[in-house]
């Protein structure tokens, strides 16, 4: 009996294989097409590559799996003829993308290779997931040889890992067999795959942070609007139902000391209207010399806060220095001009708000109160111009409507 009698004949497998290998390569790009468009509202948005398995790859992996089977009469299972890669920025993106997927197609199978791998294998970490070819796209492009499609999820570092692996490892004939070798390759990937934590917590303490300063500027604003639309508005504002205030659930640091942890815990005070200790931790920070673009930021936290109790001229003071550290900041200028016009220095507030809109023209709010500053002025032309260009913004403003409204009532007068 021949060494090797189990095995198959090439060239009829190729000729079997090449009848239906340009119908795998448009099946692809439909996949592709299908994808992208499943998670075109992900951001960020993953990449999506595809390939059709080529013969030399399928004969390689066809003699590989028909060894490891007993019965070599019977033909490997190979699932990835046709096969699509989503690639992704970050660890938590992977989830979003495999609900997307199990929402848009029929899934067979879901493989999450990692940690339990062999060295050969190791840091190979990938979600695989089977889905069935789409009738719709089988008879779009006829038979394809394969009724499933194999898609991989991962993320830009497991990507990057899996490609130099692929290449190392998987496909030499010789590999690295001693154990300095094999060390160099697992420290190589244990790196990767903390810079893939990293990352993650890095996003997820940025989002944290953009959402409770959403929220600190929001307080902020609304005592903008008190101090300000209360003048024009008085009887309507009366009327208005007044809402509790916030209590904020930023979580402090845990006693830290870098500039990350003042600032979460300065945050942490803010949100809650311990202003005080906010001014102090902002203070402390700024004691610790920072570069010029955070000393910036801080001078304009502080000043929000000063201006939360009231106390206008070290508000000033704050964003001015903001604005002398970064003469791009719009926002400082613009919180300088409204505690201004709180002071009912109007003339002062309106350069200020020209400022804003000099450094960044697209503002509505810089627009209406400045529009508002020239109303108490009596510069109702020029008022109502202001509005006019706010409401190009925002059409539907309703306080820039009412502005309005009061402006063209009093040109008639």
């Amino acid at each position: 009996m021949k060494e090797h009698s189990w095995f198959p004949d090439r060239g009829t497998l190729q000729k079997e294989f090449d009848t239906t290998y340009h119908n795998r390569v448009l099946i692809v790009e439909d996949l592709k097409s299908r994808l992208e468009e499943v998670l075109h509202t992900m951001r960020p948005r993953p990449t999506v590559k595809g390939r059709a398995k080529s013969f030399q790859s399928y004969y390689k992996k066809y003699i590989r799996l028909l060894q490891q089977q007993k019965d070599k009469t019977k033909k490997p299972v190979i699932n990835d003829l046709v096969g699509i890669r989503i690639v992704c920025t970050f660890i938590e993106d992977i989830s979003s993308v495999e609900t997307a997927i199990q929402n848009a197609f029929q899934i067979t199978e879901v493989e999450r290779k990692g940690s339990n791998y062999s060295f050969k294998e190791f840091g190979y970490e990938s979600t695989h997931i089977l889905i069935k070819i789409p009738e719709d796209i089988i008879k779009k492009r006829g038979k394809a040889g394969c009724e499933i499609a194999e898609i991989q999820v991962r993320t830009i570092l497991q990507d990057a890992w899996a490609e130099v692996e692929h290449e190392l490892v998987y496909k030499a004939e010789f590999t690295p067999f001693d154990e300095p070798m094999k060390r160099k390759l697992a420290a190589v990937n244990a790196s990767l795959s903390l810079a893939d934590i990293v990352f993650q917590e890095i996003r997820d303490y940025q989002r944290q942070l953009n959402r409770e300063l959403g929220k600190r500027r929001e307080s902020f604003f609304k005592k903008i609007e008190e101090a300000t639309d209360g003048l024009l508005f008085k009887e309507e504002l009366a009327t208005e139902e007044r809402h509790s205030r916030t209590t904020f659930k930023l979580e402090p640091s845990k006693g830290g000391e870098s500039i990350d942890d003042l600032l979460l815990d300065a945050l942490y005070a803010h949100n809650n209207e311990n202003f005080d200790k906010a001014v102090a931790l902002y203070t402390r920070i700024l004691q610790a010399n920072p570069n010029d673009y955070v000393k910036s930021i801080i001078y304009k936290h502080r000043g929000m806060a000063h201006f939360a109790q009231s106390r206008y001229e070290e508000a000033i003071e704050d964003f001015t220095h903001s604005l002398l550290y970064d003469q791009s900041s719009y926002k400082a200028a613009y919180y300088r001009a409204v505690v201004k016009s709180v002071l009912q220095q109007y003339s002062e507030a309106i350069d200020d708000f020209s400022l804003a809109l000099q450094i960044n023209p697209y503002q509505f709010f810089a627009l209406y109160r400045r529009g508002q500053a020239y109303y108490h002025l009596g510069d109702i032309p020029k008022a109502l111009a202001d509005c006019e260009n706010a409401l190009l913004i925002e059409p539907d403003n309703e306080s820039a409507l009412r502005f309005r409204d009061l402006l063209l009532k009093k040109l008639n007068e």
